[in-house]
């Protein structure tokens, strides 16, 4: 019996051993985890408060601006929408065209659309040119294209665009030709 009870001893004594080893390595683990998400979070804000959104929008700005000084980028401008970057990417890789689309008091709009572009896409590009010149500029606000497009047209080589849904190719229009924005005449 006797040795029936020292082994129970002994077993009991190991186990709360071990389950005091066990308590020891859990409060350390513990302890770990809890020290890892704080360092995590700390580094987390430290980054955010290292660089204010005013800052990166500076190094954003200045890293734009190397970008259009580029000899491929330099004819943008320096607030340049991505839609701009890629315009002008097709462009030299033969995707698009410039159409030269000339005002009645002489300013030459550069549209950039591509090779296959409807009427109604140059008609698009015109106004998104407007758009964001006159953003760029602090013009109007808002322009009522419905009004422009019922009073003005465009013409290339004496022949109105009416089809909206006609390709530019179609008209004969190629890389740098110029249309024309002219007024529409009243019919009495």
């Amino acid at each position: 019996m006797m040795g029936e009870e020292t082994q129970s001893l002994h077993l009991d004594e190991g186990l709360s051993v071990k389950e005091e080893e066990l308590g020891q390595a859990e409060g350390k683990m513990n302890q770990v985890e809890n020290e890892q998400p704080e360092e995590v979070e700390e580094e987390d804000e430290e980054d955010e408060e290292a660089l204010p959104h005013s800052e990166f929008l500076d190094i954003f700005e200045e890293g734009l601006a190397r970008l259009v000084q580029d000899p491929l980028l330099c004819d943008l401008p320096i607030q340049v929408t991505l839609e701009e970057v890629n315009s002008q990417v097709a462009l030299e890789y033969g995707q698009a065209m410039t159409v030269r689309v000339c005002k009645a008091d002489g300013e030459v709009m550069p549209i950039v659309v591509v090779q296959n572009a409807m009427v109604l896409d140059l008609k698009k590009a015109i106004q998104r040119f407007m758009e964001l010149k006159q953003q760029r500029e602090g013009g109007v606000k808002h322009v009522s294209w419905r009004y422009v497009w019922r009073t003005f047209h465009l013409v290339f080589q004496g022949e109105k665009l009416d089809d909206d849904k006609m390709k530019l190719k179609d008209y004969g229009i190629r890389n740098r030709d110029e249309v024309t924005f002219m007024k529409r005449l009243r019919k009495k």
